[in-house]
C-alpha cells in the first residue's frame, strides 16, 4: 500500500515531533482512517519528503515523529510559468491540478478582455486559497516536494510587463510550429481563457516577446491546451523524454 503523503505549512526536520493541522489531521483520522503507529510522508514545500510515524491519534487531532528527510527528484530541469486567462467553473481546478502533475514551476490567473470570471476582495483571496489546496493536493498525489508558485491574479498586460523568461509563446490556433532552438532553462506559455485572446491581445504578447504558438490544426479548448503544451515541452526539454 502506498504510504500517504501529506503537505504542512510547518518547519520540518528530523527528529521533531509534532501536531498536524486541522484539516490534514482530519483527513488522516477520519478520511484514511490511520492511527497509531501508522506511517505518512510530510512535506512542507522545502524540496524533501520526511518519512512520519503517528505517535498519537483521535477524531481531532494527530501527532506524529519525523524521521530523516529524504531529498526527492521530482522537479523538471525546465522552468514553465503558466499565464492563464481565469476561465469558469471547475475549469480552472482542472488545469491547476494537471499542470502541477506536468511539473509547472508557477501559475499566473490572469484577467483577459474576454475573461468572464470578476474577482476583486475577499472573493479574489477566498478562491486563491481554493486554487492553493487544490495545487497542494496535486503534489501529494504526484509526489512533488515543491508547490508550484501561485499568483494573485493579474492583468494579462502586467504580466506581459513582468515576465523574464528565456523563451516565451502565446497559444492560438493561427500560429506556426516553434522553430528549432539550444534549450532553455526558462519558458512561458500564455493561454486565454474561453473564447481565447483577442486580436489585440496577441499583438501585446508578440510585442512583448512572446512567440506565436499552435498545437496542431485543432481548435483546443482553454483547459486542454496549457496541459497538451506542458507536455510537449516537457519532453521536449524536460524530463518527460523516453529513456
Amino acid at each position: 500500500m502506498r504510504i500517504p503523503r501529506i503537505y504542512t505549512g510547518q518547519d520540518l526536520g528530523e527528529g521533531l515531533s509534532l501536531a498536524l493541522e486541522s484539516g490534514p489531521a482530519a483527513h488522516v483520522a477520519r478520511v484514511l482512517r490511520m492511527g497509531e503507529g501508522d506511517a505518512l510522508v510530510l512535506f512542507n514545500g522545502d524540496g524533501s519528503d520526511y518519512p512520519a510515524t503517528i505517535t498519537r491519534s483521535d477524531k481531532r487531532s494527530v501527532e506524529v515523529t519525523l524521521g530523516a528527510p529524504a531529498p526527492t527528484a521530482t522537479e523538471s530541469p525546465l522552468a514553465v510559468e503558466l499565464g492563464i486567462g481565469i476561465s469558469r467553473g471547475d475549469r480552472m481546478d482542472w488545469v491547476l491540478q494537471k499542470a502541477t502533475e506536468l511539473g509547472v514551476s508557477a501559475v499566473v490567473p490572469l484577467f483577459t478582455e474576454r475573461c468572464e470570471v470578476k474577482l476583486k476582495g475577499e472573493r479574489a483571496e477566498k478562491k486563491v486559497q481554493h486554487w492553493r489546496q487544490v495545487v497542494i493536493s496535486a503534489c501529494e498525489q504526484c509526489g512533488r516536494s515543491r508547490l508550484p508558485r501561485l499568483d494573485a491574479p493579474r492583468s494579462l498586460d502586467e504580466w506581459l510587463t513582468d515576465c523574464t523568461a528565456e523563451r516565451r509563446f502565446v497559444l492560438h490556433h493561427r500560429a506556426g510550429p516553434a522553430g528549432a532552438s539550444a534549450t532553455p532553462d526558462s519558458v512561458a506559455l500564455t493561454v486565454g481563457p474561453e473564447g481565447g485572446l483577442s486580436e489585440a491581445e496577441i499583438s501585446a504578447c508578440e510585442s512583448a516577446g512572446f512567440e506565436p504558438l499552435t498545437l496542431g490544426p485543432r481548435v483546443l479548448r482553454t483547459e486542454t491546451a496549457p496541459l497538451a503544451a506542458l507536455a510537449i515541452l516537457q519532453a521536449r526539454w524536460g524530463d518527460m523524454a523516453p529513456h
